[in-house]
């Protein structure tokens, strides 16, 4: 009996949305222009992966309504006009879960809020802590922001931050556009899985099958169209160690020439020579004497 086909794993990410501008107020503070450059300029997941939550809320529990529901995989920064106005606003490009997938084409938290630390470790530069999704854009706009300013002592949101330093930008409305994409990762494991699945379905046929042997083919071409693929990055990647090695080798050559030379090269720089150039030895007489 055949095996269950594998297909190649599917996942969704957004196109860039608009998710902060500079001088939306929270806190009593101001957003500044330079946090915005700041967090698109030093975002990385390998250094710290902001997340997307629900209302600012973070569970340890993974079953927990307030989860997270993706991840934030780049960010960058462009001019916009508001009321007549350019401003700088921060763009956000996310990997969502199937949930808030689902949650977005249902029109439910259209709104998204981001949360900044001014200054991150010790780089002294901002960096973007995390992304809310939020149906309630008051709870974090305008009139929640003035009462956060008025009272900053009894700041409802203080506990929903990640460091007391933090603040919450006001929640912008977005349109969250998502496109599949390829999980490369397991590209190679569903061509294979592919094939053998065909490969069993034709013994069970015999080969009378022209049109199976037809998809058997294709499957065939895709799996080595992929392996080339990689035999490609793989030879470039060995070039590039190659030459790699070869610069290291000239290098280690040219050094060690140099010192040789330094060692042979007596010091007349300084106040006192390390060495001097032996004297010839002479005779009684004072002529050269050569020991043949």
């Amino acid at each position: 009996m055949a095996g269950k086909t594998d297909t190649p794993a599917k996942k969704h990410r957004s196109k860039f949305f608009r998710v902060a501008v500079e001088g939306a107020t929270t806190d009593g503070r101001q957003i500044e222009r330079q946090w915005l450059v700041d967090a698109a300029e030093t975002y990385s997941q390998n250094t710290y992966g902001a997340r997307v939550w629900i209302e600012h809320m973070r569970s340890l529990l993974p079953d927990s309504p307030f989860r997270a529901y993706g991840d934030v995989v780049a960010l960058k920064t462009e001019e916009v006009e508001i009321a007549g106005t350019k401003k700088l606003a921060l763009f956000a490009q996310i990997e969502p879960t199937a949930d808030l997938v689902t949650m977005n084409k249902a029109r439910q938290k259209m709104f998204t809020s981001i949360e900044i630390r001014p200054k991150f470790a010790d780089t002294g530069r901002a960096y973007l802590d995390g992304i809310a999704v939020t149906d309630t854009p008051a709870s974090l706009g305008t009139e929640m922001l003035t009462f956060s300013a008025q009272y900053p002592d009894k700041n409802p949101l203080a506990n929903r931050k990640r460091d007391p330093g933090n603040l919450f930008s006001e929640a912008i409305e977005i349109e969250l556009e998502f496109e599949e994409v390829e999980d490369e990762s397991g590209k190679g494991a569903g061509l294979f899985s592919r094939v053998l699945d065909l490969l069993g379905k034709s013994k069970d046929k015999e080969g009378k099958d022209a049109a199976l042997f037809t998809e058997l083919g294709e499957a065939v071409e895709a799996m080595a169209e992929h392996v080339a693929g990689q035999g490609e990055a793989f030879a470039a990647e060995k070039s590039a160690r190659e030459k790699l090695q070869t610069a290291h080798d000239k290098l280690s050559t040219d050094f060690t020439a140099l010192v040789k030379k330094l060692e042979n090269t007596p010091d007349t720089t300084g106040q006192k020579p390390q060495f001097s150039v032996r004297p010839p030895a002479t005779g009684g007489d004072g002529a050269l004497v050569t020991d043949c």
